[in-house]
């Protein structure tokens, strides 16, 4: 297979937002689609709610500047009432309204979340995306935290947006039925309507300059966001490599490497400050001419006795509404470029991974250039195999082998050959061509030279990847001891980071021990005994075929005296022209 191809860098950036509303599309029409349906109705009902309740604020506001100009008592107590019963139901709407939205916002994520584990976690994905150039990196990150963002930014920006759009279509009303006609200066001709025209002008000169200032904030937010996730990457490594990093005292480098990661951040956050400060600085002068403005222009018709207190305040609070309304835009630019930027970033690992899965498709078709096969015959068979590395040199070359069931074969050699074939063999090399036909089912085991601890309890650990569940804790006593660790059997409930509190030969015995465990017919086993030494190695080479006399080992070792355990012994190099 060779490698994919690297995604262009603008192509996200370009349909991103088209992609991530058919993946939104998709999640409309899931199984859980009538929920998500009336979740979604509910939410514009309730939003057409706050913008009818907003609507009867305005009145009362009108009628209580009247009430106030006219000095009535038994009216100011009347709309104290009213008042109250606006209070409650818009505390009852806005504590329905969040909880629906809220709801959305974590079904979506679940859903959103789901579709891309699936992706990330079959066929190696994981693994394989490693393995290709691309905008994919920390696919945890993106997975666990862009996914958030955009799934919580879309559902408040849709509903802001259509709650601005409901606004500006009923307060364009209400501003015409109040401003009235005022001429234009020097002259004597009369604008209709003058006070919503200022509003759509006041409204659209802060949404041009707002634009214009505020370009510059989605690139810095995506930026930032890139290094964000880098920093948290090494941290994480520093983290799980610990113990390592302590024996070779590379806490300098490490520190140096995270300032590095560090000074990036401010770097990111230094370029969003400044993006931020023609817009922040813009905005806030906007928003505090935004209340004075309506009532001075609208002031000489209160003076002239054409407008009474109560329609002078209606209509400044209506203009305020509806440019709020209009310049939607501006007041969420942040939260756009946030919600853009992380959606940015699923899509493009969303698009990359599905590279992976057309390629998967490709192989089940027979199209890919290292064909891997489950056979139902009882053996393992390898048929032109040409090997390369990601640079293209050749590492193995027209290999061709036929291993019947029961038959124990040592592999020496080059390792980067051995590796690659045994990566191979799993379906986890992507470089070459030729075919690999493996015996069908799950059992086949491949034991890697660092075996994987996941997080739990040991008696899990050793289950690992079936359920904790599934072996008795005789049979998990067993093990241990045939893998030379009886001193663990007392901590199988006890939970450890097992990867920190165990030394690597520990580590390298638990692999074992699940070989014993799991009994598998076939085991393709990759330098998994090399932090023995060689008595402990053949101990446990000789006893694997005591507890496993019928099945088939292909292991890869470089310690020498092993070849007496095996029937036949295999010596892998590169090729002459390659070296």
């Amino acid at each position: 297979m060779p490698s994919a191809p690297a995604p262009s860098s603008t192509q996200p950036s370009r349909h991103a937002g088209r992609k991530f509303a058919r993946m939104a599309l998709d999640y409309w029409n899931d199984g859980n689609k009538w929920a998500v349906r009336g979740a979604v109705v509910m939410l514009v009902a309730l939003t057409v709610a706050q913008v009818l309740l907003a609507i009867w604020v305005s009145y009362w506001h009108r009628d209580l500047f009247d009430a106030l100009e006219a000095r009535s008592m038994a009216e100011l107590t009347h709309l104290i009432l009213i008042f109250i019963l606006i209070f409650a139901l818009t505390m009852g709407v806005t504590a329905l309204h969040l909880h629906i939205k809220r709801w959305l916002q974590l079904d979506w994520r679940r859903w959103m979340t789901e579709l891309l584990l699936d992706q990330w976690m079959t066929r190696a994905h994981h693994y394989r995306l490693q393995l290709f150039a691309g905008e994919h990196d920390n696919p945890d990150g993106r997975i666990a935290e862009d996914i958030r963002i955009a799934t919580e930014a879309a559902v408040g920006l849709a509903h802001s947006l259509l709650f601005s759009l409901l606004v500006m279509g009923s307060f364009i009303d209400i501003l015409l039925s109040v401003s009235g006609s005022a001429p234009l200066p020097g002259t004597s001709i009369a604008v209709p309507g003058y006070l919503v025209l200022m509003a759509f002008l006041y409204a659209g000169v802060g949404s041009v300059l707002g634009l214009m200032l505020g370009r510059p904030l989605i690139r810095t937010t995506n930026w930032l966001q890139t290094v964000e996730a880098n920093l948290r990457f090494g941290l994480a490594r520093n983290r799980e490599h610990a113990e390592a990093i302590a024996l070779l005292h590379g806490e300098p480098h490490e520190r140096r490497q995270a300032d590095r990661l560090f000074a990036d951040v401010g770097h990111g956050w230094n370029r969003q400050t400044i993006a931020y400060l023609g817009i922040v600085s813009f905005s806030t002068g906007y928003g505090t001419l935004l209340p004075v403005f309506p009532i001075l222009i609208a002031a000489p018709q209160y003076i002239a006795g054409i407008m009474s207190l109560g329609l002078l305040m209606q209509a400044a609070q209506a203009f305020q509404r509806l440019t709020s309304a209009l310049s939607w835009p501006i007041d969420n630019l942040g939260e756009i470029a946030r919600c853009r930027a992380s959606i940015d970033r699923i899509i493009s690992l969303h698009e990359d991974m599905k590279i992976l899965d057309r390629e998967d498709r490709e192989d089940d078709h027979g199209e890919r250039r290292i064909e891997l096969h489950h056979s139902t015959r009882p053996e393992l068979e390898i048929r032109n195999l040409q090997l390369t590395s990601p640079s293209g040199q050749v590492l193995l070359d027209d290999f061709n082998l036929h291993v019947r069931h029961g038959e124990r074969i040592l592999i020496t050699g080059d390792p980067a050959v051995t590796v690659a074939l045994f990566k191979a063999a799993a379906g986890l090399w992507p470089w070459g061509r030729g075919e690999v036909f493996l015996p069908a089912g799950r059992d086949v085991m491949f034991i890697p030279q660092r075996p994987y601890l996941p997080a739990g309890s040991l008696r899990a650990v050793l289950s690992y990847p079936d359920d904790d569940a599934a072996y008795t804790t005789a049979c998990l006593h067993r093990a241990l001891e045939c893998a030379g660790i009886a001193w663990l059997q007392p901590r199988l409930d006890d939970n450890e980071d097992w990867t920190r509190a165990l030394p690597l030969r520990a580590q390298q015995r638990l692999g074992i021990a699940r070989l014993f465990l799991q009994q598998p017919g076939w085991v393709f086993i990759e330098e998994a005994t090399d932090a023995f030494d060689t008595k402990d190695e053949a101990d446990t080479i000789e006893l694997l075929h005591h507890e496993l006399p019928s099945a088939t080992l292909l292991n890869i070792s470089r310690h020498n005296g092993m070849d007496h355990f095996y029937h036949r012994k295999l010596v892998l190099s590169l090729p002459t022209a390659s070296r």
